[in-house]
């Protein structure tokens, strides 16, 4: 059994809504521009993002995140909501923040007489929503160059903002044993660069300084980046269930098997090729949204033990319908549980975000 038209064509408009930008192949007209700003903002989203990003590598730790809540990937089952396991940290949103600006370094003359350089990094937070409050912000540093033994203290420090001191050193943050500059360098900023209860600021400077503790060769810094994990209570809704392993995959709701014209949930895969988002969304390439469909009659209107239970008010209708059909109408098929997805995608600024979506697929259909 197909979906209705119009079903296909209130999901479309929902997910074009978030890409003005979409090909004029995609089949359905985006809402008004209020709509739109709803459903962006529903979504957490500031403005849809615009065109190609940059290629870029994905981060081996967003696929990781990205494939374990995703049971459809692994088959691994359910994950907490609004926490990242991987990480053990509460979270619904990580955002992989690649560094902005070339680093600074000091003049070759210094570099001789012993002194090794340092980096001023930028990171544009701006795309953080004030609500969010951050689990994790860990500076990942990859080093190339270093040679000699003894071991290497890193330093990291904030950048001075006054324009005559751009680039200096401001108070320092923290200082770090490195042993093997040769592998990749983590430091937790959270509780230092901001306080744990606070909003995470718009842009973050840092100085950076990797000296041997011993004569050696100086490092060059090779790559910036920050993982930064933010929860947002908005996004975390307590009537969505992560999907059990158990249950009956969506696939087997096609066609008009058992249950004929009775409310139950129908099968309906969305494309993000067909609207656009292939260009930015890096996976998954579709879902399965589903969509509720059917009569809410008696005996529909008392589903078996397996179904949602049953309100004694879709109940009532139903014997008043029954009753005097022109008078009372049928209860309505809504959605009864609903599910979150996982998307891995490039934002405007070229970072890689693994966002969890809640209510994006309908599990279980009822009678309301």
């Amino acid at each position: 059994m197909r979906p209705p038209r119009r079903a296909l064509l209130a999901v479309l408009a929902v997910l074009q809504a978030l890409l003005p930008t979409a090909p004029t192949s995609a089949r359905a007209p985006a809402p008004s521009g209020s709509a739109a700003a709803a459903l962006l903002r529903a979504l957490g989203l500031h403005e849809a993002p615009r065109g190609a990003p940059t290629s870029r590598p994905v981060p081996p730790l967003m696929w990781r995140l990205f494939r374990r809540r995703d049971p459809r990937e692994t088959g691994a089952g359910p994950v907490r909501p609004c926490h990242v396991e991987e990480l053990g940290v509460p979270g619904n949103i990580v955002r992989h923040v690649q560094a902005r600006g070339a680093p600074a370094r000091i003049p070759a003359v210094a570099v001789a007489a012993g002194q090794c350089p340092e980096w001023t990094v930028a990171f544009d937070l701006s795309v953080v929503d004030a609500e969010e409050r951050a689990s994790r912000a860990r500076l990942e540093l990859r080093f190339a160059g270093a040679a000699g033994a003894g071991g290497w203290e890193l330093s990291v420090a904030r950048a001075a903002e006054a324009a005559e001191a751009l680039g200096a050193a401001g108070p320092p943050l923290l200082g770090q044993a490195v042993s093997d500059p040769g592998s990749p360098v983590r430091a937790e900023l959270l509780g230092l660069a901001w306080a744990r209860n606070a909003s995470v600021p718009r842009r973050l400077r840092l100085v950076l300084a990797l000296r041997p503790r011993v004569a050696g060769t100086c490092a060059r810094l090779a790559e910036a980046s920050l993982l930064l994990v933010t929860l947002d209570p908005r996004l975390c809704h307590p009537l969505a269930r992560p999907r059990r392993q158990s249950e009956t995959p969506a696939s087997a709701w096609a066609g008009g098997g058992p249950g004929g014209d009775a409310c139950r949930a129908r099968r309906l895969y969305v494309s993000f090729r067909e609207v656009g988002w292939h260009r930015w969304v890096i996976a998954p390439r579709g879902f399965l949204a589903n969509y509720c469909q059917g009569q809410c009659a008696l005996p529909a209107a008392l589903p078996g033990p397996a179904g949602p239970p049953a309100l004694n008010h879709a109940v009532l209708r139903a014997l008043l319908h029954r009753a005097a059909p022109g008078a009372h109408d049928l209860p309505c098929c809504v959605p009864a549980r609903l599910s979150p997805i996982s998307v891995l995608f490039f934002d405007n600024s070229d970072n890689v975000v693994l966002r969890n979506y809640e209510d994006m697929v309908v599990d279980e259909c009822g009678c309301r």
